[in-house]
């Protein structure tokens, strides 16, 4: 008999259903208890007279979390959750668990993170926890089909580099055989790399790394970025038109096939009406400032005004809003100035910057000097500027966090709970 999820048990049915013990209740002449798989639960019950003496047999051995196999028929139960039940012709105890467990998977008592992240394996049998991963994984899936509508091409660059996309101190330096090199901060350099290649529209999902000495919730030593970039753009306006267009796809497919998901956290998700709000640098500056802020031309927004300005747009009904025109001061080498002012952009949701990106320069010589004044040697990126070197075309892209948005989606404390294996400062292991 194949194997099948309990939640595709149906009354009448003799079924094969493989999970683990959630708990075990004796009643003495009845016994039963509830047995979790990926997509749910189901009961297994077992009444004196009715089943086998080695079925009740089974049942006085069992322990939380035992991995168990069960073959038997279901049935239409009021008393059962989910109004059916399985009674049990055998019963396997493929695998024992040891006792007491190491964190209570039922949440009734609190675990810490790290003692959580510690049992991650133990932690995602709690369907809650399971539940976000369910979510990430709907994301990548809804992302990667808008890409494919819109005409993007998959690819996949290296995470050992030779330089930074950023440069400074964030770098991971790794020992590359005899020579230095970098985890990557990003894949931004490739992707414009790819720009010239006539690909003319790319995208890339992979581990991006930042050394940064950082204790908040929003902040891991590696996490997971979505980037795309596109050419043969007129302005930043087409890189946002293009992102609104996917996060909205996403949102979308987020919605159609998470609704439990959704309600487990009781996550409230609303599609935005696309335009995006769009709001300039120094008008985000104001509306902080007359809010009890304190910045000025050329600061970068921080948690505190990244939270005030989200709760200001959202009381406007604008959960998601693009910054734009930063200064061109603040922004790295490869964005796009205009004098003053820079083609860069944030995507924020709820405060919290999701995406950053804009027009690139793709001028060989503007480029150049660019480099020079945000102290970069170009003879460090000669594999990157060859590329602007042979007919370059104007382009644009960003770098998204996912898991950021599966963070604000379902209200979670901190971005690690969104990340199967975090790591930090002090997290390596494991």
């Amino acid at each position: 008999m194949e194997r099948m999820y309990s939640k595709d048990a149906s009354a009448g049915k003799r079924v094969l259903v493989k999970g683990w013990v959630e708990k075990v209740r004796d009643l003495g002449g009845l016994k039963f208890f509830s047995l979790r798989d990926r997509e749910g639960s189901i009961q297994i019950t077992a009444k004196k007279g009715m089943v086998k003496d080695e079925i009740l047999d089974v049942f006085s051995r069992l322990n939380r979390e035992d991995a168990v196999s069960v073959a038997g028929k279901v049935k239409h139960s009021k008393q059962a959750p989910g109004g059916k039940e399985i009674i049990p012709e055998k019963i396997e105890i493929v695998s024992k668990a040891k006792t007491p467990l190491p964190i209570d998977i039922a949440g009734k008592i609190e675990s810490g993170f790290d003692k959580r992240f510690d049992y991650r394996f133990l932690d995602l049998r709690n369907p809650k926890v399971r539940a976000i991963f369910r979510v990430m994984d709907r994301a990548l899936t809804s992302m990667r089909k808008s890409f494919e509508a819109n005409g993007f091409v998959e690819i996949n660059t290296p995470v050992i580099q030779a330089a930074g996309a950023e440069g400074g101190s964030t770098l991971f330096p790794i020992i590359y055989y005899q020579k230095e090199a970098f985890l990557r901060q990003s894949p931004q350099l490739y992707k414009q790399i790819m720009m010239a290649s006539g690909l003319d529209r790319v995208y890339e999902i992979g581990p991006a790394f930042r050394a940064e000495e950082f204790h908040t919730t929003r902040h891991v030593s590696e996490f997971l970025s979505v980037d795309f970039e596109m050419a043969w753009i007129d302005s930043e306006e087409d890189v946002m038109r293009m992102l609104e267009t996917i996060v909205a796809d996403t949102l979308r497919g987020i919605k159609k096939e998470c609704k439990e998901e959704l309600d487990l956290f009781g996550a409230r998700l609303k599609i935005p009406e696309i335009p995006l709000k769009r709001i300039e640098y120094e008008k985000a500056i104001d509306i902080v400032n007359r809010a009890g802020m304190k910045l000025k031309f050329g600061d970068d927004f921080m948690d505190v005004e990244e939270k005030k300005l989200g709760e200001i747009m959202a009381k406007k009904g604008h959960e998601w809003y693009f910054v734009t025109k930063f200064p061109s001061q603040i922004k790295p080498f490869y964005i796009m100035m205009d004098g003053k002012y820079s083609r860069g952009l944030d995507l924020a949701f709820r405060g919290l910057e999701m995406a950053s990106g804009g027009q690139r320069e793709h001028r060989y010589g503007v480029l150049l000097k660019a480099m020079k004044a945000k102290g970069l040697d170009p003879s460090n990126f000669r594999f990157y500027l060859d590329a602007f070197k042979y007919g370059m075309p104007p382009h644009g892209g960003i770098g998204f966090g996912a898991e950021r948005m599966v963070q604000k989606i379902l209200g979670l404390e901190n971005i690690k709970e969104a990340i199967l294996f975090p790591r930090t400062p002090e997290k390596l292991v494991p």
